[in-house]
C-alpha cells in the first residue's frame, strides 16, 4: 500500500493519476489487471494518449497493438502494429528497452518524463506512464501506456531521462522501491 501511495504522489499529470487509479481499481486484489479487465471507455478523455504494447512474443518481439491518435504526433509516425525496436531507435532505444524490460520483469508500474522520446523528436517533452497487464496474473504480457507531451521551450530546464524514470513494486512485492540508476 505504501508503494502505491508513493507512486501516485509522484504522478504530475492528472491523466496519469486518473489512469493509474482505474488500473488499480481494475486489478482488485490481484497484483495487476488483465487486458480483459481494462475497459477503455471508462477513460474516454485519455484514449488519444493511450497505447497497448503486446509482449506475448517476448520483449524483443514487443509491438504496439494499438496507439491513440496523439501518439502519432509524439513519435512522428503511426506506431500501431510497429515493433518497439522500430519506434524506439537511436540514442533513446536503450532507455525505452530498459523501462519496458523492467516493467515486464517486475510487473510494476513505471513513470517518468523524457526530453526527445524518440529519434528526431527533440522538441517534445514526454510525461509517460507504463502499467503492466497480465492474463494469467503472473507474467506480464501487455503494457498499457499513457504518453502526454508538452512542447520543449528553449531556455527551459531539460529533463535528463536517466534521472526521471521510476518503477515501483506493486503491493506484496519484496523490495520497497526500484528505480533506474
Amino acid at each position: 500500500m505504501e508503494s502505491e501511495c508513493a507512486l501516485r504522489a509522484q504522478l504530475v499529470v492528472q491523466g496519469q493519476r486518473e489512469l493509474y487509479d482505474y488500473w488499480q481499481q481494475s486489478a482488485g486484489a490481484r497484483m495487476m489487471p488483465s487486458r480483459a479487465d481494462f475497459d477503455p471507455l471508462k477513460v474516454p478523455r485519455l484514449l488519444p494518449h493511450i497505447g497497448l504494447i503486446d509482449l506475448r512474443g517476448g520483449i524483443d518481439q514487443g509491438s504496439f497493438r494499438l496507439a491513440g491518435t496523439r501518439l502519432r504526433d509524439i513519435y512522428g509516425q503511426e506506431i500501431t502494429g510497429r515493433r518497439l525496436s522500430d519506434v524506439f531507435r537511436g540514442e533513446r532505444a536503450r532507455y525505452w528497452h530498459r523501462i519496458h524490460d523492467r516493467i515486464a520483469t517486475l510487473g510494476s508500474p513505471g513513470h517518468g518524463v523524457v526530453h526527445g522520446p524518440s529519434q528526431g523528436r527533440d522538441h517534445v517533452v514526454l510525461f509517460w506512464l507504463r502499467l503492466p497487464l497480465s492474463d494469467d496474473g503472473c507474467r506480464v504480457d501487455r503494457i498499457l501506456c499513457l504518453d502526454i507531451a508538452a512542447p520543449f521551450e528553449m531556455g527551459s530546464v531539460r529533463p535528463e531521462p536517466e534521472h526521471y524514470p521510476h518503477v515501483l513494486p506493486v503491493p506484496l512485492a519484496p523490495s520497497p522501491q526500484a528505480s533506474f540508476a
